[in-house]
């Protein structure tokens, strides 16, 4: 793998860890501000739709510049909203800056992919796509909770001040490490548009919306099942958070290797084993040896459905990818938003803490019938391919049909 991948990989721990730390940190801000905890909730859910709109909007405006130099650009959003969320003043500030450094995360993953994945053989694309998101899943065992203890302890500025030097460490590695690639002749915007005509593009993105969606439904509300279900003290969580990460870091490179060789099966395995254990958890919930194990299986299995969900967007929208990868990532926030809002209401209207699993099991199973039927038109459009060039004598009787993965 390429030294270059090692630079989109920080870039990407330091996105991930500003995207998630905020949790661990809510009420030190809400505190300092002095505003309530769900006001600062506000502070997760302004930076998921900052990466919803960002996401293509930035990718539209970067067409004409060519990708190192756009992803260099990425980083400096990145830094600045980092900065501007230490040194805020009021919380509206506090928000802002946490919506300026949304606006970079979207598209630095969907340009990064489309890096990630021109870098290498094209049978080690998802490879390299879960190397760059490899930052992401470590920021959730190393910067998450790192970032977490030195906001608790030297204070939560000093944590951004810490993302946003990660940023600068980022940007001086694309600049120094990822080579220059020609900008595609003759892409435009309607090029890039096209690709949402592709209904295998939209269905990938449905099952990236209800997959990792599923994972959130449970996640949002691990803190409160963890210490009143499964019985955990209050100081067991961040070592919990830290078993989910480990689970992200290993499922990620599981799906990363096995999307290589066949991409379609690794998906349904992964979102069909996801909807069965959200479901279990409901159960293990209960006791904390089976939660601390059906966390690291939830982190597994969620972040092993990114690799293969992220090239099967590229692969289909093969000639104009930039747009649709961009867009898939803010699709994952997407899931992230609709499944903390399903999970709350459920826990709202009374049927307990650990009912949110259900939800998430939902979204994956619902997931794994969207798999299905992408994988079914995809067989069929394949072979009336095949038959139309028997028919019309474009191919020999006897050549192999490529199969379709």
């Amino acid at each position: 793998m390429p030294l270059a991948l090692l630079a989109l990989a920080i870039g990407a721990f330091g996105i991930g860890t500003t995207e998630f730390v905020i949790m661990g940190l809510l009420p030190e801000v809400a505190a300092d501000y002095g505003v309530t905890i769900p006001t600062a909730g506000f502070l997760v859910t302004g930076y998921a739709l900052g990466v919803v709109l960002g996401a293509p909007l930035m990718t539209v405006l970067g067409t004409r510049v060519p990708r190192k130099r756009m992803l260099m650009l990425l980083m400096g959003l990145f830094i600045a909203g980092n900065l501007l969320s230490a040194l805020a003043p009021s919380f509206g500030a506090m928000l802002a800056g946490r919506v300026v450094a949304s606006l970079a995360h979207g598209a630095f993953f969907g340009i990064g992919s489309v890096v990630a994945a021109e870098l290498v053989a094209p049978h080690k694309k998802a490879g390299a796509i879960a190397m760059m998101f490899t930052g992401l899943t470590v920021a959730n065992v190393v910067g998450v909770p790192l970032g977490t203890l030195v906001g608790q302890t030297l204070g939560w500025r000093f944590t951004f001040l810490i993302v946003a030097a990660l940023g600068v460490l980022g940007l001086l590695g694309i600049a120094k490490l990822v080579p220059e690639l020609p900008r595609p002749e003759g892409v435009r915007i309607r090029h890039e548009l096209a690709a949402f005509r592709n209904v295998q593009v939209l269905l990938a993105m449905a099952m990236t919306v209800l997959g990792f969606g599923g994972v959130f439904a449970a996640v949002t509300y691990i803190t409160p099942m963890m210490t009143d279900v499964a019985g955990f003290a209050d100081t067991s969580v961040t070592w919990l958070l830290v078993l989910f990460g480990l689970g992200m870091v290993g499922g990620n490179l599981v799906g990363g290797r096995f999307a290589d060789r066949a991409l379609m099966p690794m998906l349904y395995v992964s979102l069909g084993a996801l909807a069965v254990v959200l479901a279990v958890f409901t159960l293990t919930a209960h006791s904390e040896i089976g939660a601390a194990v059906t966390i690291v299986l939830i982190g597994a299995l969620g972040f092993a459905t990114v690799p293969p969900l992220q090239k099967r967007v590229l692969d289909q929208a093969a000639g104009a990818p930039t747009l649709a990868s961009a867009v898939n990532i803010g699709a994952f926030n997407l899931g992230n938003a609709l499944a903390a809002w399903l999970g709350g209401l459920v826990i709202t209207a009374g049927f307990g803490l650990t009912a949110p699993n259900w939800v998430g099991a939902a979204l994956a199973g619902s997931a794994l019938v969207l798999a299905l039927v992408s994988g079914a038109l995809e067989r069929r459009t394949g072979a009336r391919a095949a038959a139309s060039r028997v028919v019309t004598g474009a191919a020999p009787r006897d050549e192999a049909v490529p199969a379709h993965h």
